[in-house]
This record gives C-alpha cells, structure tokens and sequence, in this order.
C-alpha cells in the first residue's frame, strides 16, 4: 500500500463532506487526514484526502468521486511536487527547571510559544509529519499533557493553481410553470 494525497476542490455545500468520506468508507478505505477549508473563491472549498492504498483500487475511487456533482476536481498531489504541513499544538510541562530546554526545542524546530503558565507552555508547531513527530518526541520526557494536531493541507509547487479554468458552480434556476 502506499500514501496518497488528493486535492479535492468540491462545491460549498452542506453534506458534501459526509458524502465523500463516505464513499472512502464504502470502500473499506481508512483515511489517514483529512482537512477541508475555503478556497480563493468562497462557493468552492478543498479538502485534501491522505489514504494508504494500491494504486488500481484508488483509481476506482476517484472516478465515483467524479460521480458526485459537488466535485469539480480532484488532482493527486505527488510529494516532491507539492508543499505539505501540518499544525500541531502542545501544552508541554514546563517548571522553572525545564522552561529553558523546552523553549531551546522550540527554537530549534522553528515553534513558537503562544501560552505560558507557571508549570507548562503551549506551543505551535507547523510542518511536515516528520518534522511533527520529531518535535513530539523531542518534547515527550518533560510531559505532554495535551496535543491536538491537524491533519494535512497541501498545495502544488510551482505557480499553477488547480483550481485555473476550473468551472464556478452555477446555480440553477427551477422553471416557474406556464
């Protein structure tokens, strides 16, 4: 099996998500990430899908994907053609003996500190997985004591846009009789 990031730009549209996620589901297909938010134009919106499949069995998935009317265009975003990050955010203990080595780790993996308490910091991190899990385990032996973490967003390298001659959705007029 293999990873798989989907750029999947949908029409703004209440159960859209859960249609989608559905099919995935149907399929027996888990997905490891998945974010959706706002696109430059605000009818549209982009979830971007992270599965771990075969390559044949994601082919099928994506054409009943393009089944569904609210979905305009999926493109498949290959690693080294495309940024990806994540956001995460710890509140790691930090007394007045371990304050100076976690904001040390925080400076060294580019954080930033946006909480502080007498016996913790909260701390946001952006990146890749790798770079994540590194900052986790850097931070581990002084005690997390919570994470949230989301999942990946990721846009195509270089100055193409997916969403370039891609169609707006139009809204349709229902006739009003004779």
């Amino acid at each position: 099996m293999t990873t798989h990031t989907l750029s999947v730009l949908v029409e703004d549209k209440p159960g859209v998500l859960a249609r989608i996620a559905g099919l995935f589901s149907r399929r027996g297909f888990n997905i490891e990430s998945l974010a959706v938010g706002p696109t430059e134009h605000d009818e549209i919106s982009r979830m971007t899908i992270v599965v771990n499949v075969e390559d044949s069995p994601l082919e099928q998935v994506t054409k009943q994907l393009n089944k569904l009317v609210e979905v305009i265009k999926i493109v498949e975003l290959d690693g080294s053609l495309s940024v990806n990050r994540e956001l995460m955010l710890l509140k790691v203990r930090a007394d007045t003996a371990t304050r100076g080595q976690v904001l040390d780790a925080v400076q060294l993996f580019r954080a930033k500190v946006v909480d502080v308490a007498p016996d913790a910091v909260t701390i946001e991190v952006t990146g890749n997985t790798d770079k994540l899990t590194d900052f986790r385990r850097i931070l581990e032996p002084f005690g997390i004591r919570e994470l949230v973490q989301s999942g990946v967003v990721a846009i195509g390298r270089g100055s193409r846009s997916i969403s370039e001659r891609t169609p707006r959705p139009v809204a349709v007029a229902t006739g009003g009789g004779s």
